[in-house]
């Protein structure tokens, strides 16, 4: 597992329920993980699944009903109102609608958190120009946010939340509002804030895609529960929960393939070595049987080209085991689906 003191994030055993007048709602129930240093964990599940007040824990703006959240160790319950505050400063935080202040100008938005944390005027504007350096916008300092596009406008929120050299990141939904385009350059921007400065970054999303452009771990939220947890390759390569499997399979495809499922199917996984490799065709070939193709996806895993297919093979129990030694031997992960129900 590795030194504890490697864990900056450890969420143990929260639960959150809100009490309305008639009814109670349990938005998560019993979550436990650990968040490593230097990882860029991304936290991901439908809309309602509870990921946005879990994310809302972890700084303790949402108090668990029950459990506790420690950061580099300490227990966020034991901490005095004070205590808890200085603690938020090593926390920042960007969010959907980068909530910047209208008013103030846009190096008037980065200095906004040194000027409370009380930090010389000169000090936090020459901070302030050199963070807009960083994200590529010092030349628009003195624009106020309405003049901005949405992906400046996260750019000046990722400043800001830099401004007082927090030691995690938590981004709430921080690229839903954009198009794929900008989309793709913030979390480049997020991607190099965490190898420059180490700092540890949590995203939560509803977009597998997200997390497979920068995520190394992940955990999975549904309807309040943690399915499941591992890293993003892991995962995605061997999903294990209903609710993988639904974000890890495109939308009606699994559904699809549920219906083949008195039929033997399997699920294929290419690495780096062998997608390149017309395997299907190959065995194809070899064993002089069609198959049918029911599902074939590729994506790019961290820059390497990762892919899944599932085959639906012939009812001959022999020939279809065959076929599946065949693929084996091809450096493929093999999934037999029989009883897969998307």
């Amino acid at each position: 597992m590795g030194n504890s003191s490697d864990v900056i994030i450890k969420v143990d055993d929260v639960c959150k329920v809100f009490k309305g007048k008639d009814n109670q709602v349990e938005a998560l129930k019993n979550i436990s993980l650990e968040i490593k240093r230097g990882d860029i964990f991304g936290i991901i599940g439908m809309s309602g699944a509870g990921k946005s007040t879990l994310v809302r824990c972890l700084n303790f703006l949402e108090r668990p009903t029950s459990g506790t959240v420690y950061v580099d160790g300490k227990d966020l319950s034991s901490l005095s109102d004070s205590a808890l505050r200085k603690e938020r400063l090593g926390i920042a935080m960007i969010f959907q609608h980068f909530n910047l202040l209208m008013q103030r100008n846009v190096i008037g938005n980065v200095m906004f958190p040194m000027e409370i944390a009380g930090v010389n005027k000169r000090k936090a504007k020459d901070k302030a120009m050199q963070l807009l350096r960083e994200v590529g916008l010092e030349d628009k300092a003195l624009n106020y946010p309405a003049q901005l596009s949405g992906g400046q406008q996260q750019r000046v929120a990722i400043a800001r939340a830099l401004a007082n050299d927090p030691k995690i990141l938590l981004c709430d939904e921080a690229t839903s509002a954009l198009d794929p385009t900008t989309t793709k350059s913030i979390l480049a921007l997020l991607k190099e804030i965490n190898q420059k400065h180490g700092i540890t970054i949590v995203i939560i999303t509803h977009s597998m895609s997200v997390v497979e452009e920068i995520c190394n771990k992940v955990a999975i939220i549904d309807g309040g529960n943690l399915a499941e947890t591992g890293s993003v390759e892991n995962v995605f390569s061997n999903p294990q929960s209903v609710a993988a499997k639904k974000l890890v399979f495109p939308e009606g495809q699994s559904s699809q393939v549920a219906s083949m499922s008195s039929k033997k199917c399997v699920r294929i996984v290419f690495s780096q070595n062998s997608s390149f490799e017309p395997v299907v065709a190959n065995m194809v070939l070899e064993f002089k049987t069609p198959v049918n193709i029911l599902l074939a996806d590729t994506r790019d895993i961290g820059g390497i080209a990762k892919g899944q297919m599932i085959l639906q093979l012939p009812d001959d129990k022999e020939m279809a085991d065959s076929m599946i030694e065949f693929l084996k031997t091809r450096q493929l992960e093999v999934e037999v689906l029989e009883n897969y129900v998307g």
